[in-house]
């Protein structure tokens, strides 16, 4: 998994039949250096020229072949880490980097090259997880809800209904009630808030908060910022990483800018609770706004419900998402549903994926 956020590739082994068993393996994070940080951002400018009828630039294919690369360095990392050869697994589930999501142009746009990581792994690849629900009508994201819901269910000490976050650079919600599966982004994640981190500071993320912590909420522009289309919209519904800006706070110190950028992504993803059927019992954060605390209190102060790491529920924040694509790999290759009417809007369960031999 490569995430939103741009910080590096996520690899996971997981035990699974695609439905009730999936059991996690060794995992690992090989992060992204600076200049495929820089590849990619622009990869994901260019995108929106290709998006207005500009032809695919040369930038996006190099992109496309780091990001390849770096997946298969994962994978062979992965593979000499748990002592396995090629042969002893059976699927990648190969998410690649979302670069455009415009579903409401049946059109959403992952980066990675399935059939070249095939053989540069020697293992079977499923990619291209979103296209088959976007082009039948719906959101093509979140996808991860069926995975979480599976985790729930092998989950001791957690009563449902529960909202699992996940906060990368957008975020979203995984609501799992007894009966009921509800998946929707919130908003922001972390994109805006690394954004103005990387623009005032040069590094990629405000670590630990301490940015934010510094500053002040400006509620003028906070109010500005919730004041959106995109957060009374009844979901399904999803966001591409660059549908909200720092622009309301380009006025502010980069302090007081941080400060509210964080409260943003906080109060955005409290609002979800206007959309679920009865209130969460508990709030599970995962994704890599979990390890900012000035964020994690900011979110603790906006819901009425006690809001836990994931691991404080026995899960591997950092690793559920590439856990996930390897369950989805698999319950594609059985045909199964990735997607639901109530997590991204298709009209009925849809599966997806395309299967690429070494």
């Amino acid at each position: 998994m490569s995430g939103t956020s741009l910080d590096g590739v996520d690899a996971a082994l997981v035990d699974t039949d695609g439905e009730g068993v999936a059991v996690p393996g060794p995992a690992l994070t090989l992060p992204y250096d600076a200049t495929t940080r820089a590849m990619l951002r622009t990869a994901i400018t260019d995108a929106q020229g290709v998006a207005a009828g500009a032809p695919v630039p040369h930038a996006i294919r190099e992109a496309e072949r780091q990001v390849t690369e770096a997946h298969a360095e994962a994978v062979l990392a992965l593979l000499k880490k748990s002592a396995l050869h090629a042969r002893d697994v059976a699927l990648i589930g190969f998410h690649g980097q979302t670069i455009l999501h415009k579903p409401e142009q049946r059109w959403t746009w992952q980066i990675g090259d399935g059939a070249l990581l095939a053989r540069m792994t020697g293992i079977p690849v499923v990619n291209d997880f979103r296209s088959a629900d976007v082009k039948a009508g719906g959101q093509g994201a979140p996808l991860v809800p069926l995975y979480h819901a599976a985790l729930i269910r092998e989950a001791k000490g957690l009563m449902p209904p529960i909202a699992m976050i996940n906060i990368g650079g957008v975020a979203n919600v995984t609501y799992v009630g007894p009966d009921t599966i509800l998946a929707f982004d919130t908003g922001p994640g972390n994109a805006p808030i690394d954004d103005w981190a990387h623009r005032h500071t040069g590094k990629p993320v405000d670590e630990d908060g301490k940015l934010a912590r510094s500053g002040k909420v400006d509620d003028r522009a906070l109010a500005e910022m919730l004041d959106h289309a995109f957060f009374p919209r009844i979901p399904p519904k999803s966001l591409d990483r660059m549908d909200f800006t720092t622009d309301a706070v380009a006025h502010l110190s980069p302090e007081d800018g941080a400060a509210t950028l964080t409260a943003f992504t906080a109060a955005s993803i409290a609002r979800a609770r206007e959309h679920f059927p009865e209130p969460a019992t508990t709030w599970v954060v995962m994704g890599g706004g979990r390890l900012n605390p000035t964020l994690m209190n900011e979110l603790r102060a906006r819901v009425n419900a006690p809001v836990l790491s994931a691991e404080d529920a026995g899960w591997r924040g950092d690793f559920v998402e590439a856990e996930a694509f390897a369950y989805l790999a698999a319950r594609s290759r059985r045909s199964l549903p990735l997607s639901l009417p109530t997590t991204t809007g298709v009209a009925e369960p849809i599966t997806g994926g395309k299967f690429h031999k070494p």
